[in-house]
Parts: C-alpha cells; structure tokens; sequence
C-alpha cells in the first residue's frame, strides 16, 4: 500500500483498498454506502445529523465516518459555531476519493472523461465522425485512457474504479438518420458492448442507455435537491430522455420508462410523427445541408457553435411545440414537478428553447393537469458522458446503484 499524503484542508490520504468492503458484514457495507449516499444528497452532514437520518446509534456512524475519512472519500469541513454546546463538525465527500471514466457514444461524435467524486471532469477527449463504428470507439477509448493516466499521479490512477458506457439504444436502426450508407451499422446488432470494452481497458465496465445516463448524472450532481420527481429530456442527434419518481430514477419494466423519442407528437405538417423526428439536431443539420450550409460545427463542440441564423429559429419553434406537447402528454400519467431540459449545444441555445417551450405550453388547454416547471438542465452539454462516468461510482460507493442496475423484468 502506498503511503498516505495530507488532505487539503488537513487529514491523511489513504488509498482506497478495494477488497475492503469484501471482508466486511453486508450490514457494514449497506451502512457505509447509506452514509456515502446521505453525504451526497445533503451535501455536508454532522455526525449526529447523519446518526438522525439513518437511525445508526452515534458511535456506530462516527466509527464508519471515520473510517471513510481514512479511506479519502469523507473529509471534515471547518465546524459550526453558534449553537449550544460542542460546535458541529460537517462531513462533505472528497473530490479526490474517488475517479472513474465516462464514454459516451454518439451519433456524430463521442466524448471520453475523468470525472471526480463530485462529478466534476477532469479530463476530457473528443472525437467526431461520418458515423459511430466500434473498432475506431474501442481506439478511441483505449488510446484516450493510456494519454489520460499519463498526465494522472499514481496514487490517482489507484483511485479510478471502472469505465462507464452511455449508448444509445438499437444503434443499428438508425443509419438513414445519420447519413450512413445502408448496412453500415448492423455491425451494432449482435454486438456485446460491455464485453467488447471491457476485452480493451483495463477497468470494470458499465453500460447503460445515452438519456438514461443523462438523467442520472442530473439526479446526482445537478436537480435532485429541488425536484424529486421531474422528466428529463435531453436534446442530442437524437431527443431522448429519463424520468425521477421520488428522488430514484425509474427505468421502467423492461427499461423504456421515458422513451421520448418514440413518443407520437403532432409534426410540422400536422401529421402525426415521433418525437425523435421532429425535436433531434439531426433535423437542424439536415435544414442547414439543404440550405447548402455547412453543418459539421453542431458535433464539433457544443460551445463553439456558429450561428445557423434562420435555421436555428425555425428550428427552435417547431422542436419547442413538439416538446411541449411531449411535455403535457407525459404529465398526464405521471404527476411529475417539473420538465428538465438539457443537450448537446450552447446554454444561450438551451435557454431560447426552454423559453419556447414555456410560451408553448401556455397555449395548451391543461384543465385536469397540474402546474410544471420548465426548467433548465444544471450539467449541460456533457451530460451523457458524466452520466457514464456516474456508473462506476454508483456501483462501488452508494444505494443508488439499485437505480441503475437491477433488474427491470
């Protein structure tokens, strides 16, 4: 084991031992993860708060708060004075306890980064292409991780705990979509992703849905503490999407809980469509090609977009009506607080759509249906890789992997 380094703001450093939890009663590791969960959620937490919420006795929580201080993934915070007797000592997580990394994999193009215990990148890599194949994303993945580690510390490269996978669903169904010649993306059909990766990187590998890793980078780092119950909807090449029911992420039986982009919404002509074809960016590059524009700056980088002028605007109102319908038919089953809207393009994008959307709305008859807030996303255009990168740690350090990774029939 190495040896243990100072913590900023004070404290030791000990490299995580892995195999820790694996010599431990189920009751011991379920509390370590309760309390690793409750620290997340709430931010920073008082021992006694933390023994309130989960019911431990006192000297049972400061043992296990303790040890996870020694392990690098608590630190204590300056204490809270003011109140009647000893001064408060709050527990936050430590950034640096934890690493893991995110792929995500695009239609256009796909992201690799290193994100922190907190959620925070690190690190980040970028690729664009005609389409998505899975030798040039296994290159990508293996020589992006090897140029990563080389700039990490070892004891960093101690603290990674897998790789992440964020894909979209049935890759294979959409060639035409994305401007692939016919057949060129059955090689997705029989495919074993996580296996495939996993054969490629020296790290367990999750896998999980693009929108569904979207919304659950969302539940963890970003709008949970306002919402516990809120669809989310993110806007990449294609719409996609997730939905919070009491704070969890519900995947649904068979996994399809908020598949919005197959949605059936009134289209631009009045014919009725799926959402996936009229609120994606493939539509917006496909008015900029007929308009004999160039269009590969959409997959280049969300903060660098040129403006697309009229096109953009036309855009922006017909994906707003079909969202906002999208948006008032769903809080028609699920009674939802609030519509949370994020993709893969600039905030100032993002905020004209959230406003269409809103004034949209406002022409709906809702007679029935309660009030939603429409609102804006808090990760932004990174979602779906921080979402993968999300996998890891929800798997090795909370409750919340039972989000994820249960079973769904």
């Amino acid at each position: 084991m190495k040896p243990a380094g100072d913590l900023p703001g004070g404290g030791r450093f000990r490299p995580t031992d892995p195999g820790r939890g694996t010599n431990q009663s189920g009751v011991r590791l379920y509390n370590e993860r309760l309390i690793l969960s409750l620290v997340r959620r709430h931010r920073a937490v008082a021992k006694v708060e933390l023994a309130r919420l989960t019911g431990l006795s006192a000297q049972t929580v400061s043992v296990i708060a303790n040890q996870l201080q020694k392990d690098g993934l608590l630190r204590r915070e300056e204490p809270q004075r003011g109140r009647v007797g000893q001064p408060s000592v709050p527990f936050s997580l430590n950034p640096d306890g934890a690493y893991a990394y995110g792929l995500k994999i695009g239609r256009r193009s796909s992201d690799l980064v290193l994100i922190d215990f907190l959620g925070k990148v690190r690190k980040h890599l970028h690729i664009t292409y005609a389409y998505p194949l899975p030798d040039m994303l296994t290159d990508f993945a293996q020589n992006g991780i090897r140029e990563i580690e080389a700039t990490l510390k070892p004891d960093e490269r101690d603290r990674i705990v897998g790789l992440g996978l964020a894909s979209p669903n049935e890759l294979w169904n959409w060639a035409y979509e994305v401007g692939g010649p016919p057949g060129a993306l059955d090689v997705w059909r029989d495919l074993d992703l996580r296996q495939v990766f996993a054969s490629h990187v020296n790290q367990p590998v999750y896998l999980c849905n693009d929108a569904t890793a979207a919304c659950a980078a969302e539940l963890v780092f970003g709008n949970s503490a306002d919402f516990h119950d809120f669809l989310y909807i993110f806007v990449g090449s294609f719409v996609g999407g997730g939905l919070v029911v009491n704070g969890a992420l519900l995947p649904g039986r068979y996994g399809n809980a908020a598949s919005l982009g197959s949605m059936p919404v009134p289209g631009p002509d009045g014919s009725v469509q799926q959402l996936i074809r009229c609120a994606s960016l493939y539509t917006l590059e496909a008015r900029l090609i007929q308009e004999g524009k160039k269009a590969g700056w959409l997959w280049a980088s969300p903060d660098a977009w040129e403006e697309a002028g009229q096109e953009l605007d036309d855009w922006i109102g017909e994906a707003a009506r079909s969202l906002a319908y999208a948006i008032t038919a769903a809080s028609a089953v699920v009674d939802f607080q609030a519509a949370v809207i994020d993709g893969a393009f600039p905030t100032r994008v993002r905020d004209r759509l959230v406003t269409a959307i809103k004034q949209e709305i406002e022409t709906f008859n809702r007679q029935g249906l309660s009030p939603i807030d429409v609102v804006n996303g808090e990760i932004g255009a990174s979602a779906r890789e921080v979402g993968a990168g999300c996998l890891p740690l929800l798997a090795k350090f909370t409750l919340d992997r039972e989000v994820l990774f249960k079973e769904t029939v």
